[in-house]
């Protein structure tokens, strides 16, 4: 990751953490990080778009850790795994993680939901992984369950333990082996019962399905404005083209509520300018773009 591009990042999440996400403007940003609008919009099409860059480069950092400490080790000692599940919270904490995920998730932006239900799946999955790799194949058809329940037991352990010990020094070790050690007991159960509640098929397939769709409908569009604004830039009377690129880019990235009908009218305007013909089809793939994102918003909110 280049130098700068890191250190908006690392700018915009302190700014996050002091000021709260939706607090926090693109100008905050711009002038915190000293950088101008340009430079930033060469990173990121949104300040969504740099949340989740933010949450990414955090998860990487952590994947990164969490491999190291399996070198060497066998990979079905449960103590490894404790220390990963402990390394893991603690960068949640240390991070405000989850501070961030309870601001953000209130919008209902489906760029945001798309990543963080993505982010969820791929942690279940690992987790899921390691219990095959600790319990054994024998009893894979039920460690996904088991895995889903673990999740549950660990935050809400966590979220309890916090609120009612004044002194939580020391607390997400000491509820990370508790949680472990219950598992372990729900997994002897679940495997003797021979029930299953979710099939690891289907979640491996709705993961890859997400895995496929991850790059995000809005990163698509600010790229397309972005290379119908290189290609007006020899045309004449080109202020008032990029005005309208900028409302349309405005509109979709800045508002809550885009309005749709104003985005619509003005990709009007430009297909039916003469001077723009050359460009008709582009503005149109736009257009296309803009349908299949509208109605794919639509779909997750009802």
């Amino acid at each position: 990751m280049k130098d700068r591009k890191l250190h908006v990042i690392k700018m915009a999440h302190q700014l996050f953490i002091d000021k709260g996400y939706q607090a926090t403007s693109i100008q905050d940003i711009l002038d915190y990080s000293g950088i101008s609008k340009g430079t930033f919009y060469n990173y990121f099409s949104s300040k969504s778009e740099l949340l989740m860059a933010i949450f990414q480069s955090i998860y990487e950092k952590i994947e990164q850790e969490r491999n190291e400490l399996l070198i060497g080790q066998d990979r079905s000692n449960i103590e490894i795994f404790i220390k990963q599940i402990d390394l893991q919270m603690q960068n949640h904490r240390m991070n405000k993680l989850f501070s961030l995920f309870q601001e953000a998730v209130v919008l209902n932006d489906p760029e945001l939901n798309q990543f963080f239900k993505q982010s969820h799946f791929k942690w279940i999955h690992w987790i899921y992984k390691r219990f095959i790799d600790i319990f054994g194949d024998d009893k894979k058809q039920y460690l996904l369950d088991c895995a889903i329940m673990f999740t549950g037991i660990l935050q809400q352990n966590l979220k309890y333990y916090e609120i009612i010990n004044e002194d939580c020094i020391g607390s997400i070790q000491k509820v990370t082996r508790y949680s472990v050690e219950r598992i372990v007991n729900i997994v002897e159960d679940v495997s003797k019962s021979k029930e299953n509640l979710i099939d690891p098929e289907n979640f491996e397939n709705i993961l890859q399905s997400l895995n496929n769709n991850e790059k995000p409908f809005k990163e698509k569009i600010y790229r397309m404005i972005l290379e119908l604004k290189m290609a007006l830039q020899l045309k004449k009377e080109q202020k008032k083209y990029m005005e309208l690129l900028d409302f349309v880019h405005d509109e979709l990235f800045h508002s809550n509520k885009p309005r749709k009908f104003l985005i619509e009218s003005a990709l009007q305007s430009l297909k039916n300018d003469e001077a723009l013909s050359e460009l008709y089809k582009n503005v149109e793939a736009l257009e296309n773009l803009l349908s299949s994102y509208w109605h794919e918003s639509k779909g997750k909110s009802e």
